[in-house]
Formats: structure tokens, sequence, C-alpha cells
């Protein structure tokens, strides 16, 4: 059915009631904790601000206390759909992304089993702050909903929940989750279901829409740079004036029944890799008794060190184990799963996870696992707590629970958990009675066990004051002038580049980034496994610490430690807190300088990487992406830049033996070349003897030289065409490799057009016709990928969707793409663009990360951040002339290389049947 335009606006207009009641009247301070600050509006609105002027951006986030857990029959996936429809725009607010990405946002929205929630991340300044409050009003209450929006969603909504009937984890925890849940929504997948995705009348989704999203269910949160009492008046402004609806929200009250007996799931689809999960009911994340079940988890499942990674990993039994226990409003589920390569393995690997699951109700846990698994959820938390704008998503989900200060209860519950704690908590759930058991294969009296009931929350928090804030940063200024001038450029004993940029961060933060280069494109022939694995092999083992060792010493300074390899390269990336830096720098140089390189270790890294692979042998995705990349880039076998095929990779990982991984870091390994790079709150005269004792004495006879990437001249070819059996999502990828580097005259003028062709899966010309308009692809953008150093700059289309629409799909893509080419871009378009990309970098320049990483770039490429203050101003005077000519130049439609992988037997079969 389609409704007129008039009809549509009606419904917006009936519910733009307006408060009556004088600004002052209208809402009052309730609370604060650690400088987050509650307010109520008496229209029932909730509102948290946190103030964080040491970053120059600021998040607004509108949580609509609406999940799945309040959908009913026929409703599944509706707070999920209804979630994409609020990105289709209002009367006042046409196109919500294209606005969006005008100012540089990032930008997102969510749906979880309690909760849906949106937010934006702009750069700091009041019109923004205005423009994001007054947009959240406004689609909070005067969306469109209209059925033409509906009818390209809803098709958008299938393909991402065909994307997940592609992933066989996925897909068993929720059999598992169903078959826990007799009665509560919880069993349901917030996906919804492919029927009510399909089906839904559009005048119930805007009875869903009407009664939920209105202001005495939401609750906004406003965090980073902004004027507290600005902030009031603008909240004041939008939502204030609205009234109070006059419906009462039905509350769920379903209670899930205590199990009675073990329930077992069986699922068998397409695959390589086998996978045993199983569930325990648990409490509410509000329960006194969850923070000692979350612990339990982590005890279970970390890597490494858990009882199941021991258990199941560590003897060969299983490639990998992971688990989570999720704080929810109502009672929910703790879930563990194991990968097993061997299907034939499945019994064996079952009965060793619940024998190791089981048994601690009678063994207990150790004072050591308990202070390991506090000590990694607390650090999580503190690096959360220190990004303003991802603890004003966080705490949407506390909220959803009960009450927003439960974030804060939580983590003083974690703090006193004892062993006690949770060996209680596991006799007390982890019993056989109480257990789903589900297992992915590829193609004795009556016991009853109660979970405990949501507590009351109003009752618990009544007296509730919370702790120590976290230390303030400086209001940090972003621009590449004064990143450059706050930056202390240097050299360490041996050839590694360093850039240093302190600065006050908030909680104390501090990322820092080491690269290593060795070798040459001859020297590496034969290495290249070796090259991939080393940096994460010397993390396992290292000065006579083994892998467990050194993950609680890092754990002991509240740091996390990523390493990385390529051909030629070793990365280490530390984020820590300031008083932890030097003693993190210590274990570092054990690390990079004295690695153990264990072989039990290799055995699991290999199991591990091996496992990985066959899981996506049949996986559209992957098949594609290493199909164009290895076509785009023709690299023989032999050499060190070639592309493995995924069988070529699994080969690779076989043969590898620890003397490669030994003679390469022997031989090749050392200070003489490479990147050091550290930004955030630390003291530059102190790290610096560290960082030079570190590389100090440290060289080896094999050179380094830089291995060069290229572009190949390659004729025009047909579309590949890639099937992949019982794959219920199919992937497009489209690319070509230019010969120019981030400094070509034409770059600027091509990653606008780029832009706005693809940049945005949902603002961009890609993003409208093939999502909004045609409804052909949950996902769709374009990327350019440039380098400094080398002129082989990466063009790729990507996109997913129903294999009986790839045609549809290919044919959108291609005819935009001529479009782009023959008209170019509009003068309004162009402003758009620049506007929202220079924003989108301006935010992007304050995380640290992203610093880093830049920085990073400047000392690789010999340059400062001059370049990109220049770059920046190219971009601003880009003229519409100039982006058609380079996108012409450039982008030949006819040198794409096209790949399709999915289930195209279907496609042909359902053409047949028409």
């Amino acid at each position: 059915m389609r409704f007129s335009t008039t009809s549509a606006i009606l419904i917006p207009l009936l519910l733009m009631s307006i408060s009556t009641a004088s600004a002052a009247e209208r809402y009052k301070e309730i609370q604060s904790v650690e400088g987050i600050t509650e307010y109520q509006w008496e229209n029932g609105l909730q509102v948290l601000l946190f103030p964080d002027n040491s970053s120059d951006k600021v998040t607004v986030n509108l949580t609509i206390f609406t999940g799945s857990r309040q959908e009913g029959y026929g409703e599944a996936g509706m707070a999920h759909l209804l979630e994409h429809m609020l990105f289709k725009g209002t009367p006042t607010n046409v196109d919500v992304p294209k606005l969006l990405q005008d100012r540089g946002a990032r930008f997102n929205g969510t749906t979880w089993l309690d909760r849906t929630n949106y937010y934006e991340t702009l750069p700091a300044s009041e019109d923004n702050l205005e423009f994001a409050i007054q947009l959240e009003a406004d689609r909070m209450v005067n969306s469109n909903i209209k059925g033409e929006d509906l009818a390209s969603e809803m098709t958008v909504v299938r393909n991402e929940f065909e994307k997940g009937e592609n992933e066989p984890r996925r897909i068993l925890s929720q059999r598992i989750h169903s078959a826990a849940f007799d009665w509560h929504n919880y069993g349901k997948s917030t996906i919804g279901n492919r029927s009510d995705i399909e089906r839904v009348p559009l005048p119930k989704l805007r009875a869903f829409y009407r009664r939920h999203y209105q202001p005495d269910n939401a609750m906004l949160m406003i965090a980073g740079n902004f004027d507290r009492d600005q902030a009031l008046a603008l909240v004041d402004k939008y939502f204030g004036v609205l009234a109070r609806p006059d419906r009462e929200l039905d509350l769920t009250y379903t209670e899930e029944p205590a199990q009675d007996g073990e329930r077992i799931v069986k699922l068998r689809r397409v695959g390589d890799v086998a996978l045993v999960g199983v569930g325990y009911h648990t409490p509410a994340g509000a329960h006194e008794d969850f923070a000692a079940v979350r612990i339990l988890s982590h005890i279970l499942a970390m890597e490494p060190g858990g009882r199941l990674y021991d258990e199941l990993v560590g003897t060969k039994k299983a490639s990998s184990v992971s688990g989570y226990t999720y704080g929810l409003h109502d009672p929910g589920l703790m879930l563990m799963t194991a990968e097993v390569r061997d299907p034939k393995e499945l019994d064996s690997v079952r009965e060793a996870m619940l024998h190791s699951i089981e048994h601690i109700a009678q063994d207990g846990v150790t004072e050591e696992e308990v202070n390991r698994a506090k000590a990694q959820i607390l650090k999580s938390r503190e690096e959360e707590v220190a990004r303003s704008d991802k603890l004003a998503v966080s705490l949407s989900d506390w909220a959803s629970q009960g009450d927003w200060r439960l974030y804060f209860l939580y983590r003083d519950r974690i703090k006193d958990v004892t062993p006690a704690d949770v060996k209680r908590v596991a006799g007390l759930y982890l019993q056989e009675n109480n257990r789903t058991v589900g297992l992915f294969i590829p193609t004795d009296s009556p016991q009853r066990i109660s979970v405990p009931q949501r507590p009351d929350v109003k009752r618990l928090l009544a007296d509730y004051k919370g702790g120590k804030g976290i230390a303030e940063g400086e209001k940090f200024d972003a621009s590449p002038a004064n990143i450059e001038a706050r930056t202390t450029r240097g050299q360490l004993p041996g050839g590694i580049k360093t850039a240093l940029l302190p600065k006050k961060n908030r909680g104390e933060t501090v990322v820092m980034s080491l690269t290593l280069r060795y070798g040459d494109l001859e020297s590496l022939k034969g290495l290249v496994t070796a090259c991939r694995l080393l940096p994460e092999m010397m993390t396992r083992g290292a000065a006579g610490m083994n892998h467990l060792q050194l993950q609680d010493a890092l754990d002991a300074e509240s740091a996390t430690l990523n390493a990385a390899g390529a051909a030629g390269e070793a990365t280490f990336v530390v984020k820590t807190k300031r008083e932890n830096l030097p003693a993190v720098l210590k274990i570092l140089t054990k690390i990079v300088r004295q690695p153990d390189l264990p072989e039990e270790e290799l055995e699991v890294i290999r199991r591990e990487r091996l496992a990985k692979v066959e899981t996506v042998l049949n996986d559209p995705q992957y098949l594609a992406s290493y199909r164009l990349r290895g076509t785009m880039q023709p690299f023989p076998k032999d050499d060190v830049r070639h592309v493995p095929t995924l069988p070529e990779q699994l080969t690779a990982y076989e043969e590898l033996t620890l003397d490669d991984l030994k003679r390469l870091n022997s031989e090749f390994l050392s200070g003489q070349a490479g990147e050091l790079v550290i930004v955030g709150d630390f003291d530059p005269e102190a790290v610096q003897p560290l960082l030079e004792k570190m590389t100090a004495d440290w060289d080896s006879d094999k050179p380094y030289a830089h291995i060069p990437d290229r572009a190949f001249n390659l004729d025009p070819m047909p579309v590949i065409k890639i099937n992949t059996p019982d794959k219920e999502n199919a992937v497009y990828y489209s690319g070509m490799v230019l010969p120019m580097k981030d400094s070509d005259p034409d770059y600027p003028a091509l990653v606008v057009g780029n832009f706005i062709f693809g940049g945005s899966a949902l603002a961009s010309r890609l993003g409208d016709r093939v999502r909004q308009q045609e409804g052909l692809s949950y996902g769709v953008s374009s990327h350019l990928i440039s380098d400094a150093i080398d002129p082989a700059t990466q063009w790729m289309i990507a996109a997913i969707c129903n294999p009986v629409n790839a045609d549809k799909l290919e044919v959108a893509i291609s005819t935009e793409l001529e479009r782009l080419l023959k008209d170019g871009v509009t003068e309004e378009e162009l402003k758009g663009a620049i506007r929202g990309y220079l924003q989108q970098r301006q935010v992007a320049r304050t995380d640290d990360n992203t610093l880093v990483a830049r920085l990073r770039t400047t000392l690789r490429a010999d340059r400062t951040m001059a370049f990109y203050a220049e770059y920046e101003k190219h971009i601003s005077e880009l003229t519409t002339e100039q982006v058609l000519a380079a996108l012409r130049k450039h982008f030949q439609q006819k040198h794409l290389i096209t790949v399709i992988a999915g289930d195209l037997n279907k496609k042909a079969a359902e053409e047949k049947s028409e």
C-alpha cells in the first residue's frame, strides 16, 4: 500500500504538540556522578551532560528505551527496521545522511535487545551542537515513515539479515538463544525474522513509532566540548517544548521460567569448521551476582590463560575459544563457543568444554585468575571512559537496564569480587539443567535452576554517590599546524625515526606505535608467512616470560599491546596511561629484543590461522576480495608482494617452521629502519632514554630496502564470477590500481569525486541509488586508498546483495559511474562534499590513533604536517571542472576489474521459475 505525501506528513504534525510551561519549569537537575549530570524534563525526557573540554568534538546520543525486547507477535525486527527508517528524513531534515556528512560527522544508529540509539560525533561548535540536538528531536517525532522508503529499506534490512546468515558462529548463537528462552524475547534475534521484515505493514510500523518514540521513553546524552548552559537551552528549545504523550507505555512483564533440563541444538549447514557452543541462564545486569558472573566468563574464555583456552586450545582440541555475558535488563545468557577444525572431534570437545566449565563449582578459581580478569575488564573501561563519545554509547546500554549509574556500580562491584564469589555463582548457574548446548556440524532427577529476577534499581541506587572522577585533559587544537608545532622529531640509535607529541589527555592516556623495517625484495623470498606471524609470536614469550606472564604484566600496567606483520615490517601498538608508560616500554623492549619464540605458541597460532582460513573457504566476501586483489596486482608467486589465495594461505601456514621465524628474528630484525610515534599524556624527557635503550646496539648484516608497490597496465577483462552454494548473501567487488601517490596533483580532486560517488553508504550517489532508492544492498561504498611512497593508489567499489539481485546491482553501479563521468558533480554537491570531508578529517585528528598513523606516515615520507595543511587547502579550492577532469582521466570504467561471488545457482533457479 502506498501513502500520499500529505498523509505521510499529517502524523508528524499531530505528534508535535507543544508544552506551554516556561523553560525554568520544564526541567530540573537530578544528580551528578563522576562528572556526568542528569536532568529531567517535565515531559519525561532524561538528559545526561558530560562536558569534556580536552577534545575538540562533541557527541550527541539519543537513546530510545525500545529494542527487540518490546516487540510483539509479527513485529520481530521492527525496532531495527525503524532504526533504518529514521535516516530517511523528516519534512524539515529531508536528507539526514547528507546533512550529517556535510558537517563531517561520524554517525550511526544501533539496535539491541533493550534499546535503540542514534549518535553523531561532530567538530565542537555552537552551530554543530544545535544542529545535532534539533535533528534528534525532529526525527524522534517527525520522521516521515513513508511507504516508498519502507519498500526500499526493507530489502536493505533483509540483505543485512542475509549477510548474517553466512556466519556460522552468529547463527549458532542465535539458535542457542532461541532454544534457551521459551518465552522471553531475548530468544529472538534483534535483526528479526525474514517474513516479518518482508511483510511488516506500514500502519503497524507507524504505530510502533508513535508509541515508543516519545520524550518519556528517551534519554539524550551530550558529551564532549560544549557549554553546559547553551546545551541546556538548546535541549529545552527542541526537546523541552514537546508535550508528554497521553498514552502509557506497556511494560514488558514476561519472565522466563526456570529451565528444568539440558537443551541441545544441532545446526547443519555448508561449512568447513565445526563449532560447539554452550549457554547458561544468568542474572540481569543490575543483579549483584552479575559482576561475579562476568568475571567467571573472563576466567573461562580469555586468551591466554583462560580455563577453556588452556583446556581446548592449549591441548590442540580446538583452534579458538570465545565467550561473553551481556548485561541486560532481564536475566540473560552466558555463552561460550569453541571452534573445531575436525568435525569428528565435536563430541570430545563438547565433553572437555562442559567438564572445564562446570567443575569450577567444585574446584573454585584462584586469586590470580580473578585479579587477571578484573585487570582486563577495568582496563577496557578505562580506555572507554577516556573517550567521551564511546562513553555516551556505553551508557545507553546501562540506562536501558534501569539506570545509567549502573555503569559505575558495576565497576565498583567488579573491584569487590572474590574467588569465593566466583565459585558461588558457578555453583548456582553452571549446572547441567541450566545449560543449552549447540553444535554446528558442517554439512538423572529433575532439577530446576531459578535465576533471580531483576532487582529494584531505584532502591538499589538510592544513595549511590560514585567514585573519583577521571582526570581531565587539555583543550587541544588538532590543526595540522598546531600538531606539527607540538611534535618533536628525532632519530634513535641505529636509524629509527621518531615523532613525539605530548598532550594532556582525558584519563592520562597515551598511544605508541613502533614499526621495524627490514630486508628487501630478494632477501625475504620464502619468508613472507614468517614475516606475517613474527610480531605476534614475539608477544607470546620474551626474556623467559611466557605468554600468560607477559599478558599479566601488561594488564598490571593497564596496557594493551597489538602486533602485526607484513613483508619487511613488524608493528607494535601500545596503549596505556602516563604513569605506566615507562614500565610498558621496558616490557616492549624485552619483546622486541629478547623474544623466546616458543614452539608450542607457534602451534597455537598455526591452528588459529588455519581455522580462520578454513572458516571462510566458502565465504563469498573473502573469495571475492582475494581474487580482486590478486587480479589487480598479479605479482608472481615467488614475489613477496604476491596476494595468496585462501588455499595458498593454508599451505603456507602448514609449511611454516620455527626455524623460519628464528632466522628472520636473528638475521633481519634490528633498529636500523622504522618509525616510532608517541601521542598522548607522557613526559618526553622521561621516556627518551628508554627509547634509546630499546634500539641501542641493535643492527643486522641484512640491509633494508623499501619494498615498492606498483600499478599494472592490465587489459580489460570480463566480470569474474565465483559460485558459493548455500550462501544467502552475495558480494560485489570492483577495483583498479592507479599509478599515483597521495602527492599527485590530481589526487585531491579524485578524493572529493570518490567522496561524492561512494564515500558514504547512505549519503553518496551509490548509497542513494543502490540502497536508498532501489534497496538492493545493505552496504555499498567506494574507497580510494593511496600511499605516500609508491605510485599505486587503489580505487575499489564494494557492495553486498541477495544473489538474485547481483545483475541489478552491477547495472546500478555501472550506470552511476557512467553518469558521474559524463556529467560530473554539481556545485552544490562539491561544496557539501568539501565541507563534510574536511570536517571528517578534523574529527579524525582528535583521535590519538589517527594522529599516530598520520605522524608515522610523515616520518616514512620525510614530510611534515604542513603537507596535509596544503592538501586540505587544495581540497577547499577545488572546482567542479577540476573534479570532472580528474575523474575522466583516471577512473576509466573499462579498466575496472569486477568480481561477483555468491550462490549463483540460486539466482539461475529463481530466474528459471519466473
